[in-house]
């Protein structure tokens, strides 16, 4: 569909006018893993126990960690919104999406044991990370403020959760997802994939709540997952489900990551 892409100047660059936004590196368990994990959280300026916030949990790609969207400029991007009152305040947790004991990113990033620790995510995120980040900074609850959003990797693992946890996440935002949320033939040096869901079941699952936003965005020029995210938009379409869908100049990258941010974080959260 068409969509006003743009982003203003600037929009990814720190300015005095959006405060003092702070990032913390923190660690927690990880019963799912066996091990202690690493993520960050970015705390919104005037951070206080007074109030409560809501959560967007932001994921990384399949050859990344908890620092790949750090060269995204995410507290940046919603610290400006936030100042010109486009988008609410927030907290962003950027997690380790590689749900396995020795999580550094492997040799082999397109292996199956890499492929199967980003779809284990699921659980430590609902059994694990999730409870840490509520025990531990002041949140609010409820699907109505809670979303989840990735690139690539991170962009297929959304869709999978979102779409399975429609009851905990009420905003869904996938940047160039990749492929394996459906069924999927080996392509080259690219691995078959069995399918996270199959074209039938890739959408809301009956009598569950419907999320107040979902939203895909690609690259023009991206030769990696195009036609894949094209897929997943015509099988949206053809399930009826609800979605924002657009595409912009750019490869499998960030300039299309952070546009995709800026525009997700506009629409989530708001009353």
């Amino acid at each position: 569909m068409s969509f006003p892409y743009e982003t203003p100047q600037g929009f990814d660059e720190a300015t005095a006018a959006s405060g003092a936004w702070t990032r913390r590196t923190v660690t927690y368990p990880s019963k799912t893993t066996g091990a202690d994990r690493l993520c960050h959280v970015i705390l919104p300026s005037g951070y206080t126990e007074e109030k409560t916030y809501p959560v967007l949990y932001l994921l990384h790609g399949i050859g990344g960690d908890h620092n790949e969207w750090l060269g995204g400029n995410p507290l940046e991007i919603i610290s400006n919104l936030v100042a010109k009152k486009e988008a609410s305040e927030m907290i962003v947790v950027i997690p380790n999406v590689r749900a396995m004991k020795e999580d550094a990113v492997p040799q082999e990033v397109f292996g199956p044991v890499n492929i199967a620790a980003f779809d284990n995510f699921i659980n430590d995120l609902k059994d694990d990370l999730m409870p840490f980040i509520q025990k531990n900074f002041s949140i609010k609850t409820g699907r109505k403020n809670t979303a989840i959003a990735g690139l690539s990797m991170g962009g297929r693992e959304s869709l999978f959760i979102g779409f399975t946890m429609p009851e905990v996440f009420g905003y869904i935002g996938a940047f160039s997802p990749a492929p394996g949320l459906l069924p999927m033939e080996a392509k080259g040096p690219g691995p078959a994939f069995p399918g996270q869901f199959t074209e039938d079941t890739f959408r809301i699952p009956e009598g569950a709540p419907t999320p107040y936003f979902i939203m895909m965005c690609n690259g023009e020029q991206d030769e990696i997952v195009k036609y894949v995210t094209a897929h997943y938009e015509e099988t949206l379409n053809a399930n009826g489900v609800e979605h924002l869908y657009y595409t912009m100049p750019g490869g499998h990258d960030f300039t299309v990551w952070k546009n995709g941010l800026y525009h997700f974080a506009k629409h989530i959260f708001r009353p």
